[in-house]
């Protein structure tokens, strides 16, 4: 009997979507006592590897488009966790920066990634090369668009 190619179980994009959601929710109750959304949590993931950083630059590292990032940013500043303001080497790009409260933030938030591996209930070794093998179909998306 011929393989249907169309059955929904077969389709990657499935996977993905319904997988996404599922670690989303994960990391839900874990976020919620820091006053993170999903969302807000990767964008201070980003900042704090590098802080200040221009909006532009952050929005490509997390593959946001800019109007996307811009509100996130707000709800991030308006809670008193970065900056925004006008990079002074270039007046066009606006850079945000981690404040005292958003640097502190992290060391709250370092409990999440061991909290998520137990949840999962998928050992380190599993969960990086899964991390991995994803790296590399973002990889092979992007370079067939």
């Amino acid at each position: 009997m011929p393989t249907d190619l169309l059955a929904l179980d077969r389709q990657v994009c499935f996977a993905l979507a319904v997988a996404a959601r599922e670690v989303t929710a994960a990391y839900k109750p874990l976020l919620e006592p820091l006053g993170l959304t999903h969302p807000q949590y990767l964008v201070m993931l980003a900042l704090w590897e590098a802080s200040p950083v221009r909006a532009g630059d952050l929005a490509r590292r997390l593959s946001l488009e800019p109007a996307t990032l811009s509100p996130l940013l707000k709800r991030l500043e308006t809670r008193g966790l970065v900056t925004r303001a006008r990079d002074p080497r270039d007046e066009r790009a606006l850079a945000v920066t981690l404040t005292a409260q958003g640097t502190a933030l992290r060391a709250e938030a370092e409990r999440i990634p061991p909290a998520v591996v137990e949840r999962l209930g998928m050992g380190l070794d599993e969960l990086e090369h899964l991390r991995d093998s994803l790296t590399s179909l973002i990889a092979a998306a992007r370079s067939g668009a």
